[in-house]
């Protein structure tokens, strides 16, 4: 090969680098034990499944059904409506009265100053139930009937102090399968390696996802609860930090195959769900120093890795550009695909959807901008909150 073809092929390196970052970098957890005849339960604590609703009446009947068909015997689930204005209370109670003795459906109280909604509604929820475990969990998500048993194995075999899980992200519609493979990749970039527990010292690398979070009671009190965190957005972050700073042990499992979520089901519902939790939650991970220009690095190196070669292989085939250009780029572009379309087969979308990794880039790249010019400012579920800076930035 010529020295002049060498060169843009070198170019190329860093598009390399990132595909050899996914493959030998990142560490995705380790699944949940499996379930079957050969695992038998060690102990049977009573375990409190807290439901914090609000408007959630496509998502409420199911989230309710899968986990009252629960194999595990000594299981409590409370559905907190929080001040629906849909038909969220109603399609809760009608679940509820399917299985008696399992669900109940509390009315919550009116949000006090100071207070995010979810948290608020997981507050009340842990005061009016009694597990010695607390299982919090969204209502878009589904369980399958062994996943209590298998979750509270897992806990037990890695002696945490909390167990969360990461299921599998349905999405059926163009933008979901486009933008949440974008969002989820720069989530492994940030937190490469989770399979072991963090140190004290390491405690703004913690992450919890709060679609499903079982702690202890005592470890939960100990914690504060959420009275700890009224008024944080990112709340699963916050107690994943708080957790680790003191000392006890968090552990992460993937759940694919007995727990699902459709987090979002519109391009308008993932612009504005992903401005609240990765720009704000990911701000408080960073340094002091970084933050102001964490959201513009983003931008920019999104458009030069993911935009910037596909408009070269246009200038190049236009003639505007010589063929050493058009040669790098080309080589960028094919590593592109590569990695996304393996990424989106990865996360169950068409692995075609590869092929459009740059609009994917420019719409996460807006959700960052759009976030970041936003200030403190979070609209969610029909109420908007103001936050101050320093409130997004404390530490835990």
């Amino acid at each position: 090969m010529e020295v002049s073809t060498m060169v843009p092929v070198l170019w190329a390196l860093p598009w390399l680098g990132i595909l050899g970052f996914m493959v030998f970098v990142v560490r995705l957890p380790r699944s949940i034990p499996g379930q079957g005849p050969s695992r038998r339960r060690t102990r049977t604590p009573r375990i409190s499944v807290i439901i914090p609703a609000r408007n959630e009446a496509r998502n409420i009947e199911r989230v309710v059904g899968s986990l009252a068909s629960s194999t595990y015997p000594d299981v409590e689930i409370m559905v907190v409506d929080d001040r629906s204005e849909d038909e969220t209370r109603a399609l809760a109670l009608e679940a509820g009265r399917a299985r008696p003795g399992r669900v109940r459906v509390l009315d919550g109280r009116p949000l006090p100053e100071g207070w995010m909604g979810k948290n608020w509604a997981c507050h009340q929820g842990a005061e009016e139930t009694t597990g010695e475990l607390l299982l919090f969990t969204d209502a878009d998500t589904w369980h399958a009937p062994d996943l209590l048993d298998r979750a509270l194995a897992a806990l037990d075999e890695d002696e945490a102090d909390c167990l969360t899980l990461a299921g599998r992200q349905l999405m059926e519609t163009f933008w979901e399968r486009l933008v949440q493979p974008h969002v989820f990749t720069a989530m492994a970039a940030r937190y490469p390696r989770l399979r072991e527990p963090l140190p004290p010292s390491r405690w703004r690398g913690a992450i919890a996802n709060g679609q499903y979070i079982m702690i202890p009671r005592e470890v939960y009190d100990e914690l504060g609860g959420h009275e700890a965190l009224k008024g944080e957005v990112v709340e699963d972050m916050r107690m994943a930090q708080r957790l680790v700073r003191r000392g006890k042990r968090l552990s992460i499992r993937m759940a694919e195959d007995s727990f699902t979520t459709r987090m979002y089901t519109s391009l308008p519902e993932l612009v504005e769900g992903w401005s609240k939790n990765i720009v704000l939650g990911g701000m408080a991970t960073l340094p002091p120093w970084t933050r102001g220009l964490a959201p513009l690095l983003i931008l920019f190196s999104g458009l030069v890795l993911w935009v910037g070669p596909p408009a070269a292989v246009g200038l190049g085939l236009a003639g505007l550009t010589g063929p050493g250009v058009l040669t790098w780029a080309i080589a960028a572009v094919a590593t592109s695909v590569a990695l996304w379309s393996a990424v989106c087969h990865r996360m169950g979308a068409p692995a075609y959807y590869g092929l459009l990794y740059p609009l994917g880039s420019l719409v996460t790249g807006y959700i960052f901008v759009r976030a970041w010019r936003r200030g403190g400012r979070v609209e969610w579920k029909g109420r908007e909150y103001a936050l101050e800076p320093e409130a997004v930035m404390r530490e835990p």
